[in-house]
């Protein structure tokens, strides 16, 4: 079992290649391919790797589709004073299927110098 602990969007998710993940907006379109260059842990087999702080290896995706999340609802209350305020928010979100965990930065530059 190969996977990955990877940061994008102020957060980290722990992803394993095959999976669908939905991370904060990324300006993508769909279909199109998607790296993920902050790897902070990477698990193959029985080799453990840990970045510090990240790891010299990337995480290839594809973006599934461009969504929102569900709304959410903020009410804002003071007692005695009348005050009261209700907002809602939908965050926008991008699905990310992940296709491959695990290439070498530096051998993705070479391949493209040549």
């Amino acid at each position: 079992m190969k996977y990955a602990v990877i940061s994008t969007g102020g957060k980290q998710y722990l992803v394993t290649e095959g999976q669908t993940i939905s991370t904060e907006k990324i300006e993508v379109e769909k279909n199109k391919p998607v790296e993920f260059d902050e790897v902070l842990l990477l698990v193959n087999e029985e080799k453990v790797s840990i970045g510090q702080p990240t790891l010299n290896v990337r995480v290839v995706g594809k973006v599934v589709d461009q969504v929102r999340n569900k709304k959410i609802s903020v009410f804002k209350y003071k007692a005695k004073t009348g005050y009261h305020k209700k907002i809602g928010h939908r965050q926008n979100l991008t699905k990310v299927l992940i296709e491959k965990i695990g290439e070498s930065s530096e051998a993705r530059g070479r391949k493209q110098e040549n």
